[in-house]
């Protein structure tokens, strides 16, 4: 034992290991060769100690004398200690989701807290390394001023992962849509709210009129709000919704077991609400003999046996979806077919086809894109086609008639895309208190 504490107090073979580690996480991981430079730091830690004979040793002279200085010295070292620990953690390891809303149920539920994953698809380095610790894109006891600096700002650069993202995975991701944002309603999407205006305004007034009424802002990447929807496809598949049956390549989507739909529900007398708890049913609207409720297909079938049901038929969406394109009459119940598109894959652009493909080229891609007389130019130069730079996937959540997923705002660009939520490590239900509000059941579940 002494001789392996001898062995590791060396100071050439603290250096070595201090050394390796760096090099291994810092630099190669990352892909930043010029943090190399951080050796020569490391050198100086364990070999020559100039910053602690020059520097440090005034500190500590500084701590012996003065008992106040010390205590403050602590506390102020502990912090920053815990701050640059946690901040890499979050940046290279993981971080915590809280399920915000139903758009998941009931494979995931209001109040489930996550661990996302971030080695699984590998981390994203930040595109605003300048931020306030522990906190999104808005200032703790605001609505409004921002924790972050753009003064710094990253290319998009994603470290090497365990493995690529697989279809059925639960992801969490930056909105793509949230890009732009209305600062006095944030929870509205400003693209949806855009349309409202142009079709009461016209295009040009409209837009004119919704800047006069909202402070419109924009956010990088990385500071976008968080989603969580499942990727129910791939850069290169080919999707279709008919009658709410989602296919991919042709082929149905595997089965989830959680999956809901919304149903309109007959009855000829009111459900009790005993029955609706049993059910496990956490929404419905309407009273008396007439229901909408999301439900699962167990949840039907238990309905059906009811004696007081007397019908249960599938409830029908009739809203436009993506692209919304006068071209496209597409519905989140109909929609499609549509191609996903594939780092380095050539398409023939048209003017029929550029809507599904638009905010690709022109936003996510960074390219100026215009159409004139017909024609297609990109960057100047007229297209008849296009070649993608990136990967991209098509996320839809579990509570299929009440989530704002692919089907309303298109794709999810690989630069969006923060870590696979890997399991809940704590469960709360909100109607309730403590210490009955815990859900234990849940605590420790794989997300399937």
């Amino acid at each position: 034992m002494e001789k392996i504490k001898k062995f590791f107090g060396n100071k050439w073979v603290g250096f070595t290991l201090a050394t390796i580690v760096y090099v291994l996480w810092f630099v190669v991981w990352t892909g930043n060769w010029w943090l190399i430079l951080g050796v020569g730091v490391i050198y100086d830690l364990y070999i020559s100690k100039y910053f602690y004979r020059y520097v440090w040793s005034k500190n500590e002279a500084l701590c012996e004398k003065s008992s106040l200085y010390r205590n403050i010295y602590e506390w102020v070292n502990a912090i920053i200690f815990a701050t640059v620990v946690a901040t890499l953690i979050h940046i290279f390891i993981f971080q915590m989701y809280v399920i915000p809303s139903s758009s998941m149920e009931k494979s995931l539920l209001v109040g489930d807290y996550l661990y996302v994953s971030k080695v699984t698809y590998g981390p994203q380095m930040p595109n605003t390394p300048l931020s306030f610790p522990f906190v999104h894109h808005t200032m703790p006891m605001s609505q409004t001023k921002k924790s972050f600096s753009e003064a710094i700002k990253w290319p998009y650069h994603r470290l090497k992962g365990l493995r690529k993202i697989e279809r059925g995975d639960v992801v969490v991701f930056n909105f793509p849509a949230g890009d732009t944002v209305l600062l006095e309603n944030q929870a509205i999407t400003y693209y949806d709210v855009l349309r409202d205006y142009q079709k009461q305004f016209g295009p040009k007034r409209g837009r004119e009129q919704l800047e006069a009424d909202y402070t419109i802002i924009s956010r990088p990447v990385d500071k976008r709000e968080n989603y969580i929807k499942r990727c129910v496809a791939l850069p290169g598949d080919s999707i279709r919704i008919e009658n709410r049956k989602l296919f991919v390549n042709g082929q149905s989507e595997g089965k989830i077991t959680e999956k809901q739909y919304c149903y309109t529900i007959r009855t000829s007398s009111a459900l009790s609400q005993y029955a609706i708890d049993n059910l496990g049913i956490t929404e419905i609207m309407g009273n008396g003999n007439s229901y909408i409720s999301p439900l699962t297909d167990s949840m039907v079938e238990a309905l059906r046996k009811m004696d007081n049901v007397i019908s249960i038929e599938p409830y029908t969406v009739t809203d436009q979806a993506f692209p919304h394109s006068e071209k496209y009459a597409w519905t989140a119940d109909n929609f499609g077919p549509l191609w996903i598109p594939q780092k380095g894959e050539t398409i023939e652009l048209s003017t029929d086809n550029l809507p599904l493909y638009e905010r690709i080229i022109d936003v996510y891609e960074d390219n100026d894109l215009q159409v004139k007389d017909g024609e297609i130019y990109i960057n100047g130069q007229k297209s008849n086609s296009y070649t993608f730079k990136m990967d991209y996937y098509w996320m839809m959540g579990d509570n299929r008639h009440n989530s704002a997923d692919s089907r309303y705002w298109g794709f999810v660009p690989e630069d969006h895309i923060v870590g696979k939520a890997s399991f809940i490590w704590l469960s709360l239900d909100q109607n309730k208190s403590f210490p009955a509000n815990i859900r234990w059941g849940r605590i420790f579940n794989k997300i399937k």
